[in-house]
Order: structure tokens, then C-alpha cells, then sequence
């Protein structure tokens, strides 16, 4: 954790044993509570991008929280990376894997035009399964994705790292050990 950010951290409380024994679930709602601490993350977010974005996409459903702030704050749109079955238009999806069986996400089908500049956001990468799949998804419609930003990462799961071998550029705010 970068000594900038222990502020941050101070206001993200751990639930342990939650949603099941063993997981120290880290809990963002008590940092968007703190009016000051959430705008200082947006704030900090936007100061690590690298050059100029089009949209910001957030993932369901924290990422949304992030994303159209820091959106906002860069003068890009903001697109919502949806769970399947969640958007009314025609839409563009992809399958990833979770610990028991898949999941699927999903944008609108004319939602980016190609070579646009997208910044993945999220509140936490973990294992890094939802952010690879929103990354190839993106990808897959001609999105030109370098960039992804977390408020928390959780770096023993390797999410981070993962995203970094598909040539992402990975920023965190606050890194926790273990899941």
C-alpha cells in the first residue's frame, strides 16, 4: 500500500468471514460515506491515467460508482459493463469463468465505436476474472483498452498481474493481503 493512500485505506472496513469463513471481505461503503475520502479517490484515480480516454467503463455494480465521476472529471462517456441480460438494446457479451461454473457481461452492440480509448474501472481486482473477460469484450468490439484503474487490490490473487500480462496498465489505490 503507497503511504499517499493510507488515508484511504483507513476508511475501507474489513468484514471478516464474509460472504463465507475465511474471506476478509473489504467493504467500500464505509469509504463512499466519507464524502472527503471519496472525492480524494476519484481524484487520485484520475491523476494516474495516462493520456487521453473517450469513455470510462465500469463494471456492474461498484465500478458504476467510480467510473462516471472520474468519467466526468476527464471529459469522457461513461459506458456500464452489465451482466447478461441487464441491457434493453442489442448487445455484445462474454463468457468467463468463475470458481463454480460462468458468468457472462455484457455492453450495448453500438455502445463503442472502434479505436476508441477505454478505462476499465473497478472498485477491487482479485483473481481478475471479471476485469480479463471486460477487457477481451472491449477488445472484441475494437476498444483500444491499455488502462484499468482499482480503488483496492487484492495483489496474493494475482488479478493485477494477470490484467499487466495482457499489456494493461494496472493502477490501485490500496492493496490488502490475503482474499
Amino acid at each position: 500500500m503507497t503511504p499517499t493512500n493510507d488515508d484511504l485505506a483507513a476508511l475501507i472496513r474489513t468484514i471478516p468471514d464474509f460472504p463465507k469463513p475465511g474471506i476478509m471481505f473489504r467493504d467500500i461503503t464505509t469509504l463512499l460515506l466519507d464524502a472527503a475520502g471519496f472525492a480524494r479517490s476519484v481524484e487520485r484515480i484520475v491523476e494516474a491515467v495516462d493520456g487521453p480516454v473517450d469513455l470510462v467503463a465500469g463494471i456492474e455494480a461498484r465500478g458504476f460508482i467510480f467510473a462516471a465521476p472520474v468519467a466526468l472529471a476527464l471529459g469522457a462517456g461513461t459506458l456500464l459493463v452489465r451482466k447478461d441480460g441487464k441491457l434493453p438494446g442489442a448487445t455484445v457479451a462474454e463468457d468467463y469463468a468463475l470458481e463454480y461454473g460462468t458468468d457472462r457481461i455484457a455492453i450495448h452492440a453500438d455502445a463503442v465505436a472502434p479505436g476508441a480509448r477505454v478505462l476499465l474501472i473497478d472498485d477491487l481486482i482479485a483473481t481478475g476474472g471479471t476485469a480479463r473477460a471486460a477487457v477481451r469484450l472491449l477488445r472484441k468490439v475494437g476498444a483500444v483498452v491499455t488502462q484499468a484503474a482499482f480503488v483496492i487490490d487484492l495483489p496474493d490473487l494475482g488479478g493485477a498481474d494477470a490484467l499487466r500480462a495482457e499489456g494493461i496498465h494496472v493502477t490501485a489505490l490500496v492493496a490488502f493481503p490475503g482474499h
